[in-house]
């Protein structure tokens, strides 16, 4: 999923994957759903409210760009 509006009710949290898995050398980030490698192995563990904060994450980093 490409976006996903982290302040948007219950329920099920996506995954933000969207099948590009680069890590970039210099930010840290995957250049596809803008997320740590510690983010990405721990998502299936994650609860919905920590999946929320990734999301949360990952916009400010989009608005970083």
């Amino acid at each position: 999923m490409a976006d996903f509006d982290p302040e948007s009710g219950d329920g099920p949290v996506p995954s933000p994957c969207i099948q590009v898995c680069r890590i970039s050398a210099a930010t840290g980030w995957c250049e596809g759903c803008q997320r740590r490698l510690e983010e990405i192995g721990a998502w299936s563990r994650l609860s919905e409210d920590d999946k929320r904060s990734v999301w949360r994450r990952i916009h400010a980093r989009r608005a970083m760009k």
